[in-house]
């Protein structure tokens, strides 16, 4: 069974886009996504700040995670200009309290600013200071995106990990699973590029950095082990331990967020995964990192 360490949900879902757009999935269709495809409960995440159309509220999260009880796993955020626009705002005063209310870790972390922004760099401190994991979309651009920004080869997020050695960060996004391997363009961050895997920068600063670890979730995710199976079980053996399943479903799910639930099972059912790695990237590595 899996535990999904990437996922959102609207109590009632907003307006979004433009007429005709698919909504938003709601927690009731969530979990009926979540039976059919044998995932036991999932890590939910509101969406805030002015990079997304429906911004969504900590107390929405609480209130599914009360509602569907073991089936959510609640996160909070706080954008970074909380508390007067100060980049020494004491951040961590407002995570200790949604981490009194029972919420696990911090994300997702959209916002669009670059790791060097001094607010981020406030956040990030006051995140390490509440102990809290942390789950990240990084960005291949500074507007009309959302994200942290970052060049390519990462520079800015590895400097990050090695500043604040205590705080777990969960990478994801387009723009970070493309940097498993090398790149071709600079193109290549803002999609899902193909062909055989040539190391890159994600491997090889997780090999630096203790404190970095994989969220797998979404088309980016799955697509990075996807593209180069022979690459993906190497990957997925080496980092056996700081990998964690994902789906990412925001609007209303296709059988196509569930195309890591039927490679990961195929890797196992063939003998090229052991049960024991699989069952880690599955669920016990979320648990560990989230102390459940």
């Amino acid at each position: 069974m899996f535990i999904d360490v990437h996922a959102h949900a609207y109590r009632k879902t907003p307006v979004y886009g433009s007429k005709g757009t698919r909504k938003w999935v709601t927690p009731e269709r969530l979990l009926e996504f979540y039976d059919k495809h044998d995932v036991e409960k999932g890590v939910l995440m509101p969406l805030l700040g002015p990079e997304f159309y429906p911004p969504q509220a900590n107390e929405d999260i609480l209130e599914a995670a009360e509602r569907f009880p073991g089936r959510f796993i609640p996160f909070c955020n706080v954008h970074p200009y909380a508390m007067h626009y100060d980049p020494a705002s004491p951040l961590e005063l407002l995570f200790e309290q949604y981490k009194e209310l029972g919420c696990r870790g911090v994300g997702e972390v959209t916002f669009n600013l670059s790791f060097y922004d001094p607010h981020m760099q406030n956040f990030f401190r006051a995140v390490e200071k509440s102990g809290l994991p942390m789950t990240f979309h990084l960005a291949h651009r500074l507007g009309g995106c959302y994200g942290i920004y970052d060049e390519p080869g990462l520079p800015g997020l590895e400097e990050t990990l090695k500043r604040h050695p205590n705080l777990r960060m969960l990478g994801h996004s387009q723009t970070f699973w493309a940097e498993i391997s090398e790149l071709d363009t600079v193109a290549e961050r803002a999609g899902y590029p193909k062909g055989k895997v040539r190391e890159g920068a994600v491997p090889k600063i997780m090999r630096k950095c203790p404190n970095l670890y994989g969220d797998l979730s979404a088309g980016s995710g799955a697509n990075a082990l996807i593209r180069d199976e022979e690459y993906a079980i190497k990957f997925l053996n080496e980092f056996q331990d700081r990998l964690c399943f994902g789906l990412d479903v925001c609007l209303e799910p296709t059988e196509d967020n569930a195309r890591l639930v039927y490679f990961l099972r195929k890797l196992r059912d063939e003998g090229k995964i052991s049960e024991t790695v699989f069952q880690k990237v599955a669920r016990e590595n979320v648990l560990k990192i989230l102390g459940l």
